[in-house]
C-alpha cells in the first residue's frame, strides 16, 4: 500500500481529503445537468503498467467529439469516439443522448475483432453485424445482446461507453455515492453500479497550476477505479485504475490535433 500511494503522490496528488460517511443517490433523469458538458474534440491518453515500477506500455489515444444535434426533431449530443493504437484504428463509435436527460436513443460501434453493431432505441432495433437480430435469434451472442437490449429499452440507462461524458453531469457533493443503472449496448444486461466520492485533491497542471479535483471511486472484484473530476470545468481530468499488480490510466490531454 506504502508503494502504491508513493506512486500516486508522483502523478500529480498533491492533497486528498477523504469522505467519511456516504449518502446514496440513484441516478434518474432529474439528477443530469448536461449544461456542464464542452462541445468539441477532447482527447486522452490511454497506458498501462504491469506493476507499480514497470515501465507504461500498450499506449493508445482515445479522441472524442462532442456535438449538438436535432435528433428524431429533439435536441440531442452526439458523440463520436476513435480509438488508435500505435499504428491503427481498434474502435470507434457514433452514439446520440438526449439533450434533457442523456438518456440514450441511438449507439453504433465498430471492433477491429468483434464487427459492427447497432441500436436503435427510438425505433427499438438492433442489429449485430448489419443483421437485424429479435427475441427469436438462438445464437448465444445474438439472443443475449438482443435480451440485454430488450431489458434496457424499458427503463432509464446510461450510455457506460459515455462514461468520461457521464460522469461530468452528476450532482457531486461531499460523502455522495452515485448508483448509475449503466449499459454498454451490445454488452450485458443495465446494472446498477456504485460511484463514490471518497475525497478531493489537487492535481497539479501546466504552469504549476493546483487545480481542483472530486475523487470518484469505482470499486469491483480484484478491481479499483479511481476518476479525477474537475471541480471547475467537471472534466474527467485523470483514471487510475489497478486490478490485481497491474495499471491503467487515462490522461487526458491538453490540446487535440
Amino acid at each position: 500500500m506504502k508503494a502504491i500511494i508513493i506512486m500516486l503522490c508522483t502523478l500529480g496528488l498533491c492533497s486528498v481529503t477523504r469522505a467519511q460517511s456516504s449518502d446514496t443517490i440513484y441516478i434518474g433523469p432529474k439528477d443530469i445537468n448536461t449544461s456542464v458538458l464542452i462541445p468539441g474534440t477532447h482527447r486522452w491518453l490511454v497506458y498501462f503498467k504491469m506493476g507499480v515500477d514497470s515501465p507504461r506500455t500498450l499506449f493508445s489515444t482515445w479522441t472524442r467529439s462532442i456535438n449538438k444535434i436535432q435528433y428524431e426533431g429533439h435536441p440531442a449530443y452526439e458523440i463520436k469516439q476513435l480509438w488508435e493504437d500505435k499504428d491503427s484504428v481498434s474502435h470507434t463509435t457514433r452514439s446520440v443522448s438526449a439533450a434533457k436527460d442523456f438518456k440514450t436513443l441511438y449507439h453504433e460501434s465498430w471492433w477491429r475483432n468483434r464487427g459492427s453493431s447497432r441500436f436503435d432505441f427510438t425505433n427499438q432495433k438492433a442489429f449485430l453485424n448489419e443483421r437485424e437480430i429479435n427475441d427469436a435469434d438462438t445464437a448465444t451472442r445474438a439472443k443475449n445482446t438482443y435480451r440485454a437490449f430488450d431489458s434496457a429499452l424499458h427503463q432509464f440507462t446510461l450510455n457506460w461507453h459515455l462514461d468520461l461524458e457521464v460522469f461530468p453531469l452528476l450532482p457531486y457533493r461531499e460523502h455522495t455515492t452515485f448508483m448509475i443503472n449503466f449499459y454498454d449496448p451490445g454488452f450485458s444486461a443495465p446494472k446498477w453500479t456504485a460511484y463514490t466520492i471518497t475525497g478531493s485533491a489537487l492535481l497539479k497542471g501546466f504552469d504549476n497550476q493546483d487545480i481542483p479535483c472530486w475523487l470518484l471511486e469505482h470499486n469491483s472484484n480484484n478491481n479499483r477505479e479511481v476518476f479525477w473530476i474537475s471541480k471547475k470545468t467537471r472534466e474527467v481530468l485523470k483514471l487510475e485504475q489497478q486490478f490485481g499488480k497491474r495499471f491503467r490510466y487515462k490522461i487526458k490531454m491538453p490540446f487535440s490535433v
